[in-house]
């Protein structure tokens, strides 16, 4: 039987980064920046979703919010008919994609791929997605996008300056993709041990097992700070002139 493939979205951040804020009737309330809006009219989440699940070989997908989210029963994609269900996001990143992942047992099998997404990278290309599954698919383990490292990198410790060789240096991005099982295995035994891990990637180097770089563009950019918003809103309209979706999977 063919491998399925799922999408995973931890979405249940605050930004605190973006000091996001809507003016309301009565008081300013705080938004978490995954429900800013971008020029498009939709929330950088909905951006997200709406290029993720517009890809026919994503079978369905799973969300981890916020325990008091009250800001996704308004998305266009609350009623998806790709939306499995969604689930309380925890303490760190790692959780939330751990409960997004037990949430799938009841649909994935360990063979099968799941694709991990940063809520706040609206602008990934899908067809740099659909190139990641063309090249990951035979593989054991998985791997992710990633962008090579072209700025000086220096390190200081103690006010001295180190410069760092950047020859073999990326920039890991998002989606990460790995099989279900080894990335639920990956997952708990991170957690386990006790390792900080801020990536899908990290759990898997620390489980010994190999992942897979596949180059991506520098417009797959993480909305991080306030000036992300308009760097955002430009590549989402660079994209939508030069780059109508066409799937191809060979």
């Amino acid at each position: 039987m063919p491998n399925h493939y799922y999408l995973i979205i931890p979405a249940s951040g605050i930004g605190t980064r973006m000091h996001s804020e809507q003016d309301g009737l009565d008081e300013q309330v705080k938004i978490p920046k995954q429900y800013l809006k971008l020029d498009s009219g939709l929330t950088i989440l909905d951006q997200t979703l709406k290029t993720l699940l517009g890809i026919d070989k994503i079978k369905g997908c799973v969300i981890a919010l916020a325990n008091k989210d009250h800001l996704f029963a308004k998305s266009t994609f609350n009623n998806h008919q790709k939306l499995l269900t969604t689930v309380i996001g925890g303490k760190e990143r790692t959780h939330s994609v751990l409960n997004a992942l037990k949430a799938l047992t009841n649909f994935a099998k360990d063979d099968d791929w799941v694709l991990v997404h940063d809520s706040a990278r609206p602008c990934v290309k899908a067809s740099e997605i659909i190139n990641l599954i063309n090249q990951l698919k035979h593989h054991a383990t998985g791997g992710f996008l990633a962008t090579k490292v072209v700025d000086t990198i220096k390190q200081t410790e103690n006010n001295i300056v180190n410069t760092i060789d950047r020859s073999n240096l990326w920039q890991a991005q998002t989606p990460q993709m790995y099989r279900f099982s080894i990335l639920l295995k990956a997952l708990n035994t991170a957690i386990k041990d006790g390792i900080n891990i801020t990536d899908e990637a990290s759990a898997i180097e620390h489980l010994g097992l190999e992942s897979i770089l596949v180059k991506s563009s520098k417009s797959n950019i993480k909305i991080t700070n306030p000036e992300d918003l308009a760097l955002a809103n430009f590549y989402l309209t660079q994209h939508q002139k030069n780059n109508p979706l066409k799937e191809t999977f060979v």
